[in-house]
């Protein structure tokens, strides 16, 4: 049991749940015994008169009574068996959905450039919903059949061994034969779950290029890739049940040639004087109620076999190490130091392969400080490492003097307020999207910091106001209008170090003035990092740090960089220039 514990990744009220469950089955199955029981009791009664005896009828009106009772005992005994297996079995997949989610939430960045989407959405979605169906029709009726298999088989072997041994001698036959395939039918199941993946990820492919494909007209011998995953998908399924189908069937076929051999045996023991006829016909109808469980269990086998490879991808990434820290650490000093960092997407420390080379620089708390530079000279990624959404290879970042190794990831978050360029929406409304910011902020606070980041222009004019569904991404918003509500939800934040990575270098002029006017509010009296393009947009900041190729190269105040005559005045003058050009 500990094994499977480890094996479905349950949690000790699911293991408990699971071992109630495979109870709840046994009884189940042995509460089947007693209608059994009757029938033979009244099969023997009906017998009676080939005896030269008469038929007991107030005995059969007893039988009827006891049968009625029986019915009763089985149905409660379902009753409990379905909701100890069944919605058990839901709850602890819900259990396990949200685990993962979370454990996925507390995981390094550098974990997602190794995973895609479709890889995670098939651990919180697939394999729960293999695991969930293994813990509600495969394992408890797996260890109930075996228990009340072997309960009956001991009681068959005490009353008439020889036939007991007839009856099970080719059990362990078939139970050979299904363990003996189980290397083919592993390498089946890895195959057909790594076809799986690949087809989900050429249909998201598909999905998400949908515009692109619209736009120019693919289609045809364009999705080759696509038509190869899913008919190869197909294929292994196919190759999978037909092969695993061989098998069981046989297995099946040889326990119930035990009925030939029961009957063989028997009819030899009864010519031969060595059993009476009553009881050589209560071993048959045993011999046809006994292999159902048997049958049943030679099936749900492979199903058992499958589950380990299905749930591999699930314990790997629970088994993935989260961000840790200290969530107790204060922080009241806002000045963020960066010490001989170096930092590679592909965790090499190699100068030659990393983003950020060997830079120190130091970021004022209470001041506005620009990044800039050329397109991938790793303004972004500087950014990020302050969010700890990365760890450094080398060096220190410290935030008032801590490092930001040593802190919490979600408490660190707690500190800082994010607007990006690509703001991410929910299928919510409008007022839950905002509330994000702060999840415990009243509804006042809500609509406050909309009126302040400019929302109400746009929001009144919606149908239902701050009620209104966004739909997927908030695809019914325009860029300004988007923008405009992530910067609400730092405002509800309202926390003390704000990043703004190129907040209005895609927007229209109009929408530009209002979210300048919004921005100035919500960086009033923060800590306040810049990421921008537009170099007119950031003259004025308390700092600017010039980077290029990875590196620090410039730093100082708009004017004292102008004079220098550097990278920035060259990247200064060539935007004042590009502001005559004209098509």
């Amino acid at each position: 049991m500990l094994n499977l514990k480890e094996m479905l990744y349950l949690t000790h009220k699911g293991h408990s749940d699971l071992k109630k469950a495979i109870f709840a089955c046994t009884i189940t199955n042995l509460s089947l015994m007693l209608p059994f029981g009757i029938t033979i009791q009244i099969f023997l009664e009906l017998l009676k008169p080939l005896m030269g005896e008469e038929i007991s009828w107030s005995r059969m009106w007893m039988y009827f009574g006891f049968g009625v009772i029986g019915a009763v005992l089985v149905f409660m005994a379902n009753k409990n068996d379905y909701k100890k297996t069944y919605v058990t079995s839901y709850m602890e997949a819900e259990a396990t959905r949200i685990r993962i989610a979370e454990h996925i939430r507390k995981l390094p960045m550098s974990f997602f450039n190794s995973k895609d989407l479709t890889e995670l959405t098939t651990n919180i979605m697939g394999d729960c919903a293999t695991t969930e169906h293994v813990l509600s029709h495969v394992i408890p009726q797996l260890f109930a059949n075996a228990i009340s298999i072997t309960a009956i088989s001991v009681m068959l072997a005490f009353f008439e061994w020889r036939l007991a041994l007839t009856v099970f001698c080719t059990v362990p036959i078939a139970f050979f034969i299904i363990f003996a395939s189980k290397k083919i039918q592993l390498k089946l199941g890895v195959k057909h779950i790594e076809a799986k993946l690949k087809a989900s990820g050429q249909i998201q492919e598909y999905l998400e290029g949908i515009k692109v494909i619209k736009a120019n007209g693919l289609d045809g011998d364009k999705f080759v890739a696509l038509d190869d995953a899913l008919r190869r998908m197909k294929k292994l399924a196919i190759q999978m049940e037909f092969t695993t189908g061989v098998f069981v069937t046989g297995a099946q076929i040889i326990v119930q040639a035990g009925v030939g051999l029961t009957v063989f045996v028997g009819t030899y023991l009864l010519t031969g004087g060595k059993i009476e006829l009553v009881p050589l016909l209560m071993f048959f109808l045993i011999v046809v109620r006994i292999y159902g469980p048997i049958l049943v269990e030679l099936t749900l086998l492979p199903e058992l076999l499958y589950l380990r490879e299905s749930t591999k991808r699930l314990r790997t990434l629970i088994s993935t190490p989260v961000m840790e820290g200290d969530a107790e650490i204060e922080l009241k000093d806002y000045t963020i130091d960066f010490e001989n960092v170096n930092f590679s997407y592909n965790e090499v420390n190699s100068l030659e392969e990393s983003v950020i080379k060997n830079i120190s620089v130091s970021i004022p708390g209470n001041g506005i400080t620009a990044l800039v530079g050329p397109s991938g000279c790793g303004k972004s990624t500087i950014s990020k490492l302050i969010a700890r959404f990365w760890d450094v290879n080398k060096g220190t970042i410290r935030i008032g003097g801590i490092d930001i190794k040593t802190l919490d990831p979600e408490h660190l978050m707690s500190y800082m307020a994010f607007v990006f360029q690509d703001v991410v929406l929910f299928n919510d409304t409008i007022f839950n999207n905002i509330r994000i910011g702060n999840m415990n902020a009243t509804d006042h606070e809500v609509m406050e910091a909309a009126k302040v980041a400019c929302c109400d222009e746009f929001v009144t004019n919606m149908p239902e106001g701050y009620g209104t569904m966004l739909g997927e991404n908030g695809y019914t918003l325009s860029g300004g209008e988007r923008q405009r509500i992530s910067i609400a939800r730092a405002l509800l934040k309202n926390a003390p170090i704000v990043l703004l990575d190129e907040a209005t270098s895609s927007l229209d002029p109009e929408n530009e003035v209002l979210i300048q006017q919004a921005i100035s509010r919500l960086i009033a009296g923060k800590t306040v990092i810049v990421i921008a393009h537009r170099l007119r947009t950031i003259v004025g900041a308390d700092k600017i740090i010039v980077l290029n190729n990875g590196e620090v190269v410039e730093e100082g105040t708009h004017d004292t960089l102008i004079a220098n005559c550097g990278l920035y005045e060259k990247l200064y003058c060539i935007q004042q220039q590009s502001l005559g050009w004209s098509v």
